[in-house]
């Protein structure tokens, strides 16, 4: 009786795992950089730091955990990215966040969609208190939306646009403590959990964008990540 139930635990449990799909990517940082002043994350990921921090360290390896934070001197917040390939499928990673002020948010681009700026998909946003989802595509990265709000002149139905293309979740995150987040894309609606709890669902058009090729996570101030996984369902 008590190898049934172990055996059927095992099952339950592997069944669950695999319902992800197929694992493309993981990454937990057990690594170092050949020097601490070099910025060498390794597996893959480069970083904005030339372009828009004047070439200053963005990405450290920090005890088996990558370290990200926008440099005094960035002019952009700092961005670690890395290549994907899917359509739908789920992001978990491991998060810690240090002050009250901090923010990742989880960014999947496809820098070949010309409609939006910079190939901006869709974020997902988690800071201490709140968790965000949003549509970028049809949202606020998209041109002419984009080039109206630089320019101050948003109408009323694109400022409407921008704000239903949004869908906030209260969540409250203990400061400098690990927290799991796990996304999951199918068609056009994202789902979240934080640390095992559904925190909400939102659908909207941009999310179904079927080539999802690039995952950047921007940070404002700083962030750790660890233990990243992406798996492909389709």
């Amino acid at each position: 009786m008590r190898f049934l139930f172990a055996l059927l635990l095992f099952l339950t449990f592997n069944a669950s795992a695999n319902d992800y799909g197929q694992l493309i990517f993981e990454d937990s940082f057990e690594r170092n950089e050949s020097d601490e002043k070099k910025e060498e994350p390794g597996n893959g990921w480069i970083s904005n730091s030339k372009s828009r921090a004047k070439g200053n360290k963005q990405l450290d390896l920090r005890d088996g955990a990558l370290y990200i934070y926008t440099h005094a001197e960035a002019d952009h917040a700092a961005v670690a990215k890395h290549p994907i390939g899917f359509q739908d499928g789920t992001i978990s990673m491991k998060v810690k966040l240090e002050t009250s002020k901090d923010t990742i948010n989880i960014n999947i681009a496809d820098s070949k969609e010309k409609s939006v700026h910079a190939g901006h998909l869709f974020n997902v946003t988690i800071n201490p208190n709140r968790v965000q989802l949003t549509d970028l595509k049809t949202g606020r990265m998209k041109l002419e939306v984009r080039e109206a709000n630089k320019a101050k002149k948003l109408s009323a139905e694109q400022k409407k646009l921008i704000k239903d293309k949004t869908k906030t979740f209260k969540n409250s995150l203990e400061l400098n403590k690990w927290h799991t987040v796990l996304a999951t894309i199918k068609g056009n609606e994202i789902s979240c959990t934080v640390n095992g709890k559904a925190i909400g669902s939102f659908k909207s058009e941009g999310f179904a964008h079927p080539s999802k090729k690039e995952m950047r996570l921007i940070v404002n101030k700083s962030a750790f990540v660890d233990d990243i996984k992406v798996w492909k369902k389709k």
